[in-house]
């Protein structure tokens, strides 16, 4: 095992446990309660600095293979995701949540399409990287939708 591999996994596990705690903690708090609200909010600023994040790592992967045709794509489609996240922070925080539940699911669509075959570059990223980015966009996109 690689030392970016092991990072990368401390990192996903230590995102996902933090943002797993702070959805469990937000979902027990009764719904008609101000704090839930708050709570909301908080879990939904979150979530949209960890799409950025997960997006994001797409530009360092574009610089590093910059030869590449299709690399460009990847730059603009993190992009889009970076102004999705942006959009959410003035959001109702239920109208956010489902919104980047949605951004999540679509990364991980991306993450597949990465794959030999598909219209992305394909050895961008090791099949490691995108296949955990794609367990990761689930898992996070499942605790913004419930």
């Amino acid at each position: 095992m690689s030392e970016g591999l092991r990072t990368l996994l401390v990192a996903a596990v230590a995102f996902g446990a933090g943002f797993s705690i702070q959805s469990l903690k937000t979902a027990a708090i009764p719904v008609s309660s101000p704090e839930r609200l708050v709570a909301e909010l908080r879990l939904a600023q979150i979530a949209a600095l960890l799409l950025v994040l997960s997006a994001g790592a797409y530009v360092g992967l574009a610089v590093a293979h910059e030869a590449r045709p299709g690399v460009g794509f990847d730059v603009a489609l993190a992009i889009g995701f970076f102004v999705v996240a942006a959009a959410t922070l003035v959001r109702d925080p239920h109208q956010a949540l489902t919104t980047l539940a949605l951004a999540f699911a679509a990364h991980a669509v991306l993450d597949v399409a990465h794959q030999p075959g598909w219209p992305l570059p394909d050895a961008v990223a090791p099949r490691w990287y995108s296949l955990g980015c794609v367990v990761f966009d689930v898992f996070v996109g499942a605790l913004c939708y419930v």
